[in-house]
């Protein structure tokens, strides 16, 4: 198996949100070459 490096493009999080577990927003660039897990979920 082999592992490729892209270019990745994603916008950047959207100002205002609502961020939990964090004293400040982040950034896409503070998240660089770190594992990310990101949870989505619903209330209803």
């Amino acid at each position: 198996m082999s592992i490729t490096r892209g270019a990745v493009r994603a916008p950047e999080f959207a100002p205002g949100l609502v961020w939990l577990n964090t004293d400040r927003p982040l950034s896409l660039r503070e998240l660089r070459g770190k594992v990310v897990l990101l949870d989505f979920w619903t209330f209803g």
